[in-house]
């Protein structure tokens, strides 16, 4: 019997993810039970009547700080007490950046738990007593890590056997090699006049992608792909 790739949401929006979820590839993937996703309400952890789950931070400043007891509790009760084995992530602008090698690691993880924040930012005993890991998608500011965990979830599944269509799709993606980019793609029209009256300005394809010839093809894409970041030998 296959494993079920299983995603755990710990959030106070769970309603956020509704539509995200029933579309595209993430549909096909749960349709196909090649993942599931638990979304929990960390609301339903709180400690009194008010469902709240942050308080002021210690030391003063702005802002209100999602409390450790509630996620500490809710992550007992959704991993019954350590006998689910998940890799727990915590989304924060400070977490080191998210990368395909990053999606490449995690896909190998039967159980992922992601911890989506909001307000000011998370206790900080959550990332260094209980996450695993502590990620940032981009150097800019969110107001919680719910779209970080739609990111992760999509980028993952798309990598999972039967899921994608045309399974050499993944061959030749950007950042497949690291820092390298995918080299730009064309389809029809072969000629495009942006001008309708004057047929001297058009836009082409390029005449090495309708050569036919798929040696001369494969070495004008290798060509024209994109090195993002210099990789310095040790």
């Amino acid at each position: 019997m296959k494993k079920i790739k299983t995603f755990n949401i710990l959030t106070i929006y769970p309603t956020i993810f509704d539509s995200y979820f029933n579309l595209a590839i993430i549909k096909k993937a749960l349709d196909k039970k090649i993942i599931k996703i638990n979304i929990h309400n960390l609301r339903d952890y709180s400690v009194d009547n008010y469902k709240s789950v942050d308080d002021k931070p210690y030391g003063g400043g702005a802002g209100m700080i999602m409390r450790l007891d509630i996620i500490f509790k809710a992550i007992k009760k959704i991993l019954k007490n350590g006998k689910i084995k998940s890799h727990i992530v915590v989304f924060a602008a400070k977490g080191k950046p998210l990368t395909q090698q990053s999606l490449e690691k995690w896909k190998k993880y039967d159980n992922l738990t992601l911890i989506c924040g909001r307000f000011e930012g998370i206790d900080q005993r959550v990332i260094d007593k209980i996450a695993d890991e502590e990620v940032s998608i981009g150097e800019y500011v969110l107001a919680g890590g719910e779209i970080p965990a739609m990111v992760v979830i999509e980028g993952i599944t798309r990598l999972l056997p039967g899921v994608l269509g045309n399974s050499d799709s993944l061959k030749e993606e950007s950042f497949n090699q690291q820092g390298v980019l995918e080299a730009a793609q064309y389809t029809r029209p072969e000629k495009f006049y942006p001008e309708a009256k004057n047929k001297k300005i058009v836009w082409k394809v390029p005449k090495i992608l309708l050569s036919g010839n798929h040696k001369a093809i494969a070495e004008y894409r290798n060509a024209n792909s994109k090195l993002k970041i210099k990789i310095k030998k040790l």
